[in-house]
């Protein structure tokens, strides 16, 4: 199935017309990260009615600062978790196959220091490819020396004895999201950002919608539902507690936040498309080298975190961490002067449940779906790649609480989006500079528009921020660099630079404040390393 149609227009007054119509949707989703677009996706694929809001920009959160990486989860297969594994290496083909301009397959090397590593970790990579079978992206080699070294030219040398490659995946976190989104919208379903969600409305009891309200101007709406679904990673909590307060039953959380740090240099400390993958570190927690955009992203921690923050800061000792174990593995070690770009991503990682006793079920080590007393459905946990399988594991809770008439599922499975050429070929790679490329199939509707030959830098011109504004639901100079176009993540110093030229347009496309000093402010926290 394909959904290539003339991209939909997403002018702000018009979403809003639609939000203020009285209507009785059958589901409402609250988030618009990947898991709750994956569930606004599917149901508007079984043909249920579907509106999506989110407090800030689609993917604002977790969703924009993944490692970009589309994978089955090698550590996760160390520790036994053979059927999670399985489960994310099908989704791993699934999403690459549904969205080949966002999601590609990528070679990681694992280099071995020690004699024993490469057929320790060969053997286990083996059977992440017999886990794979059909679905696995290439087959896992030993490698000498010499050959670990023409894929990764700026390995150290020194006592280096060989490595071993083997396939996963990598994407375009932010714009997948996008492509989430806008598929959805083909589909029927009515998203809006910067709508944050007020409150709940309770009905005997029962949930029966939320009342959200325009971040620009107040406005509020009333939206009713049979089904609502909070779908909020880090802020759960928040919803849950609303609920509960309604309904007389207070609340734990379930979610304890962990914090991993992302730093961005030149590609030169690792020319290559291979990624260099670090399974155990001097304590213990995993690093990556990816290639990305044309950038290079060394990460990432996993770092326990009490505050819940919309920007979360690096902490001093993450960063140094990340330089330090680099310089244990490439020849020429980035400093923080080198650091182009440094962001922080929080994971929601699930607590184990018993407050609620009613029908709470834990579907995974990594993601859990679970109902309260009033039908609010909450999905939390997991992660990118099997946004999909989430999304199908909370329409069967809703399913089964009654709230939502049973249809069959697998309508996502060969479902692509918004922008997958029609014969599915692509022909660049995500580890490329970004440029009219990264649009896939659209890049013939972003050259119409007014612009298209006025390069504003790094890959960015005018008729891209314009098809942003118009088609890809951008308000402000944010949305524009750090989600439709990544440079935010890639180069802070150059997002500042091009971000006056990109306000100036989105004033002419929407008539409003595109909010450029924030921006420049926001900026200044990912240029800069804790000292």
């Amino acid at each position: 199935m394909n959904t290539a149609t003339a991209p939909l227009p997403t002018r702000r007054a018009d979403l809003l017309a639609r939000l203020a119509q009285p209507h009785v949707y059958d589901l409402a989703v609250i988030g618009g990260g990947a898991t709750g677009l994956g569930v606004a996706l599917d149901a508007a694929a079984r043909g249920f009615s579907v509106v999506l809001v989110d407090s800030h920009d689609f993917a604002k959160g977790t969703s924009s600062r993944a490692t970009k990486l589309v994978h089955g989860g090698v550590r996760y297969l160390a520790q036994g978790n053979i059927a999670l594994v399985r489960e994310a290496l099908h989704e791993r083909t699934t999403l690459l196959h549904n969205a080949p301009h966002l999601a590609q397959p990528l070679p990681f090397v694992m280099p071995s220091y020690r004699f024993w590593e490469t057929p320790f970790y060969g053997m286990g990579l083996m059977m992440y490819d017999a886990l794979a079978g059909k679905a696995g992206l290439g087959a896992t080699q030993f490698l000498g020396r010499s050959r670990t070294l023409e894929c990764l030219p700026t390995a150290r040398t020194e006592g280096l004895k060989g490595g071993v490659k083997y396939w996963d995946g990598q994407f375009d976190d932010a714009r997948l999201a996008l492509a989430l989104a806008r598929t959805a919208a083909s589909l029927g379903a009515l998203v809006v950002n910067y709508c944050p969600a007020r409150s709940l409305i309770h009905e005997a009891g029962k949930v029966a919608g939320l009342v959200c309200e325009d971040a620009d101007t107040g406005r509020q709406f009333t939206v009713r539902a049979r089904a609502v679904v909070n779908a909020t990673g880090v802020w759960v909590d928040t919803l849950r507690q609303m609920d509960g307060e309604a309904i007389g039953r207070p609340v734990k959380p379930m979610v304890a936040p962990s914090q991993g740090v992302h730093i961005v240099v030149d590609r030169e400390f690792l020319p290559s498309d291979h990624a260099l993958m670090v399974p155990k570190t001097a304590d213990g927690r995993v690093l990556f080298a990816v290639p990305w955009l044309g950038k290079l992203i060394l990460g990432t921690t996993d770092s326990p975190r009490q505050d819940i923050v919309r920007e979360p800061e690096p902490f001093r000792d993450e960063v140094r961490f990340i330089l330090e174990e680099s310089a244990r593995y490439l020849t020429r070690a980035p400093k923080a002067e080198d650091i182009r770009s440094i962001w922080v991503g929080l994971r929601p990682l699930v607590k184990p449940q018993d407050d609620e006793g009613d029908n709470t079920k834990s579907l995974s080590r990594e993601h859990t779906v679970l109902a309260s007393r009033s039908g609010l459905v909450t999905v939390t946990g997991g992660k990118w790649t099997t946004y999909r399988a989430m999304a199908e594991d909370v329409l069967q809770k809703c399913f089964t609480q009654g709230l939502l008439p049973s249809r069959p599922a697998g309508v996502t499975n060969d479902l692509r989006l918004v922008g997958t050429p029609q014969d599915g070929a692509v022909r660049h790679r995500i580890s490329d500079a970004q440029g009219l490329h990264s649009y896939g199939a659209e890049a013939q509707a972003v050259q119409q528009l007014p612009g298209a030959d006025a390069a504003l830098g790094a890959g960015l011109t005018a008729a891209m921020v314009r098809f942003a504004a118009r088609h890809e639901y951008a308000c402000t100079v944010e949305d524009v660099l750090a989600r439709r176009c990544r440079l935010l993540f890639l180069d802070a110093r150059q997002a500042i630079a091009l971000a006056p030229a990109v306000a100036g347009i989105l004033r002419e496309e929407l008539g409003t404040d595109p909010h450029l000093e924030a921006f420049l402010a926001l900026a200044q926290q990912y240029l800069h390393a804790p000292a």
